[in-house]
């Protein structure tokens, strides 16, 4: 299955630097003996917002699991920063390149405790805690600082993921890979997750970010160019 990239009629026209921040090219996955997807190339530049879009079972998942160095793939190769992901430090990639899913995982304790319990992983231990940040983060979610105090074991599962993307934006990565980012949450809180995740984007002309939705108007909302599956 090949890729078609659409761009968005709605999008302005952008005059995109020469060299891609992220390369795909030729990229193949192949479960047992079927291959879910195969020749999948694109380039992603500095400030570009993208979604994957295809039908259930076309692999957007895994195809964002890939980019993210999370799962193998068996033909075609992954350049970021023009660096091959073979050569990369796979603890330093995953900070630039970071994958929410659509189900996170929360630990034990309260959601400051599962935002700071990045820092404990020996990649982040130069890097200090931001609670200003975090709350301002808060603020776009229409939340006050008392969210932090919650124990994590009583959250809703659109709770959860506003967990995982605030723990995720406080590293500042250069990707961001959003599964279904919004898949539990009702209209006014995914009207304030498309917020905050449009104010982290703006923060950094460097910055990129990677969409799937089942939400047609999101995607128009939210993007400007489709890889198509």
């Amino acid at each position: 299955m090949t890729e078609q990239l659409e761009q968005n009629p709605l999008a302005k026209e952008k005059p995109y630097p020469q060299k891609a921040l992220l390369l795909v090219q030729n990229l193949g996955r192949q479960l047992e003996d079927t291959w879910i997807w195969r020749n999948i190339s694109f380039e992603a530049y500095p400030s570009e917002r993208l979604a994957i879009v295809g039908p259930s079972g076309a692999g957007k998942t895994l195809l964002l699991r890939a980019i993210a160095g999370l799962d193998p793939v068996q033909e075609g190769e992954i350049v970021f920063e023009e660096q091959h992901l073979e050569s990369w430090f796979m603890p330093h990639y995953r900070t630039q390149i970071m994958y929410l899913h659509q189900r996170p995982t929360l630990l034990e304790g309260t959601v400051e405790d599962n935002i700071q319990k990045g820092y404990l992983f020996t990649i982040h231990r130069d890097k200090i805690y931001n609670r200003e940040k975090i709350v301002s983060y808060l603020k776009l979610l229409g939340r006050t600082a008392n969210f932090l105090t919650q124990s994590s074991a009583y959250l809703s599962g659109g709770e959860a993921q506003i967990v995982a993307l605030l723990r995720a934006l406080q590293f500042s990565p250069s990707i961001l890979l959003l599964d279904e980012p919004t898949a539990s949450l009702d209209s006014k809180a995914t009207e304030n997750i498309e917020a905050l995740i449009t104010s982290w984007h703006a923060e950094s002309p460097q910055r990129i970010y990677i969409l799937i939705s089942h939400d047609p108007a999101q995607i128009e909302r939210m993007t400007d160019r489709q890889i198509i599956l």
